[in-house]
């Protein structure tokens, strides 16, 4: 079992900047893939960034690459998101969710074992 606690959303203006973090406690941190959705009003949850156990492999959906980075921290049983050059239709409820995987990391929300209750992120233009 993995609990996943996020952190760090808010209210902020167009443009500006945001990290969201997620605290893992339970298994062993290392032994899962991770990975940030999220999901606005009346819309279904999507894909934003994942990572590989080890953080070695990286994706993003096409909506948030060159703008969003995805990073992990073994040590600290953590994992970030890093957004910056926030859009008004980035704001969403953020999940994070992990992965018991050892093979490719995936972008389907079905495919996670373990779910956050989610941070709202809210981008104002």
């Amino acid at each position: 079992q993995v609990q996943l606690v996020e952190s760090g959303g808010g209210l902020v203006q167009a443009g500006g900047s945001l990290r969201l973090s997620c605290a893992a406690s339970g298994r062993t941190f290392s032994s899962y893939a991770m990975a940030w959705f999220r999901q606005a009003p009346g819309k279904e949850r999507q894909f934003v960034a994942n990572i590989s156990r080890r953080g070695g492999s990286t994706a993003y959906a096409d909506s948030v690459k060159g703008r969003f980075t995805i990073s992990r921290d073994n040590a600290k049983n953590t994992v970030y998101l890093q957004m910056n050059s926030l859009k008004p239709e980035d704001t969403a409820v953020y999940f994070c969710a992990a992965d018991y995987n050892f093979g490719t990391v995936a972008t389907t929300p079905s495919s996670y074992d373990y779910w956050g209750q989610g941070t709202q992120v809210t981008v104002s233009s």
